[in-house]
């Protein structure tokens, strides 16, 4: 067989790689057909199933030279990766900080990927390029940023805030020699991730102070301005304050002016973790609650979260475009073309860890031009008035409520007439895993094991809050009409300690 006779052998091979029109008629109809009755159905679904066992059954279809009829895998993805565990296109999925996965983000989603576009060099991608950089614009103007601020479209609030990280060590010249004498300062309740981005960027000897907290969980600035006085008395070199607009744990906003005029006066770089609350400056009445994160030097948002898009929307802006590039940027002779002349703007490869890149831009831009600004600050708006309603609700039932929500987290828990109080309200989380109409999580605050409530999906809506509350109503009995509880129903409503 001549080579040309073998590559043509070869291309036939092939060629279910490239199926026909009629063909992506067919698998575009199943695969439809699945979505058309896993959303018609949804909210009869429970949103958390604490069976996973199906999960494993993946591993009955191993990799095999031959293929497998489509509704055969589609019956296999639902009953192995979507039924157990958490449904987070739930209405009922109350329990991290939820987005949900708006539809019109799917549909760019495909043509993304049908299209295939690059998204990390401007020569290859001008379009999608250009498309990131509209988007970042926006996002800047929305946050008060100014035209001097560059950003990227990264995966989520994790690498989002690694850019920074990176972009603030290099703007400050920092080399290894001066890292275990390098201050970071934040509240307990930052961001797992900042520590991750911490350790990653190659700063896990920096020392890291714990800054107070007040009775809502928010960073105390005087706090912050005499552990930084007391570092530059010992040698130390003071150098990141993070800060938070939106914590996980209970949704707190720190004070950003006042941390912002104490980084501004200590020549420190404020980094503002706004993945959870930022996106809430698009309602006009809450902008005050965030004055301070626009003296930010770097910020985190998260459009998977407050703009309800698919889980892997992350986006960093820095104030100074020039930090974030000197720090990022890096080119090969191979991408020698892809040099753009001084008006062709910069690369989002130039200025994150990505060379790769998908055309993430599109499933923002989509949805924000087909439906407009309104419905996302409409469905903002009633997110907050259901954590208000939920935290009212709940106290009346007899729980013991915590602070007023500034964004959509309540944080409560049931005290019991007798044993302990953390003991019960971990079984009755668990409790409400087992139901599974609707999904709590819980934390701890100051030794005290809690739940949580957080209201951010979009589909989230009142009658799914009171379903939440039945919910938590019947597992408060069952667990106290257990030996050893009495019937909660027969107490006085209230706080109790």
């Amino acid at each position: 067989m001549t080579l040309r006779s073998r590559i043509l052998e070869l291309e036939a091979a092939s060629q279910p790689l490239e199926p026909g029109a009629a063909e992506r008629d067919r698998l575009m109809a199943q695969a439809h057909g699945y979505v058309q009755r896993l959303l018609a159905d949804l909210q009869e679904r429970p949103a958390y199933n604490d069976d996973k066992s199906a999960a494993l059954e993946l591993r009955d279809l191993p990799f095999e030279p031959g293929s497998r009829p489509m509704e055969h895998l589609i019956e296999r993805i639902h009953e192995s990766v979507v039924e157990p565990g958490l449904l987070p296109s739930h209405a009922g999925h109350l329990g991290y900080i939820p987005g949900g996965g708006i539809y019109a983000s799917s549909l760019a989603d495909y043509l993304a990927a049908v299209t295939n576009e690059y998204a990390g060099v401007r020569f290859t991608g001008p379009g999608s390029v250009e498309m990131e950089d509209l988007i970042l614009d926006w996002m800047a103007r929305l946050v008060g940023f100014p035209e001097t601020a560059d950003g990227n479209l990264a995966s989520g609030g994790s690498i989002a805030s690694l850019i920074a990280i990176v972009a603030a060590r290099e703007a400050a010249g920092l080399r290894a020699r001066d890292y275990d004498r390098t201050v970071v300062y934040a509240s307990p309740h930052i961001h797992q991730c900042l520590h991750k981005a911490l350790r990653v960027a190659g700063m896990g000897e920096a020392v890291l102070r714990d800054v107070a907290v007040d009775e809502n969980r928010r960073l105390r600035p005087e706090s912050l301005a005499g552990l930084i006085a007391e570092d530059q008395a010992r040698g130390l070199r003071p150098w990141l304050v993070l800060a938070s607009a939106g914590t996980t744990d209970t949704g707190a906003i720190d004070p950003l002016s006042p941390i912002a005029d104490i980084a501004a006066a200590q020549g420190l770089w404020l980094h503002v973790d706004a993945a959870y609350g930022g996106f809430f400056a698009l309602l006009d009445e809450f902008r005050p609650a965030l004055a301070g994160m626009e003296r930010a030097d770097s910020i985190v948002l998260d459009p998977h979260k407050g703009m309800f898009l698919p889980y892997g929307t992350g986006a960093v802006l820095v104030r100074n475009r020039d930090a974030l590039r000197d720090a990022h940027a890096h080119y090969a002779s191979y991408l020698q073309d892809a040099v753009e002349d001084e008006g062709g703007g910069r690369s989002p490869a130039a200025v994150s860890p990505e060379l790769t890149k998908h055309f993430r831009a599109l499933r923002v831009w989509l949805p924000l031009l087909l439906h407009g600004e309104e419905p996302f600050r409409a469905c903002l708006r009633e997110k907050l008035e259901l954590a208000k309603y939920f935290r009212r609700e709940v106290q009346a039932l007899g729980f013991e409520v915590g602070p007023e929500p500034q964004l959509t987290v309540v944080t409560y828990r049931w005290v019991p007439a007798s044993g302990s109080a953390n003991a019960f309200n971990q079984a009755l989380v668990e409790e409400t895993h087992r139901d599974g109409r609707v999904f709590f999580s819980s934390t701890t605050i100051d030794g005290k094991f809690v739940l949580r409530m957080a209201a951010l999906a979009f589909r989230t809506h009142l009658d799914t809050i009171d379903l939440a509350l039945e919910v938590l109503r019947e597992a408060v009995a069952r667990l106290e009409a257990e030996p050893g509880h009495r019937n909660p129903m027969a107490r006085t409503a209230g706080v109790q300690t």
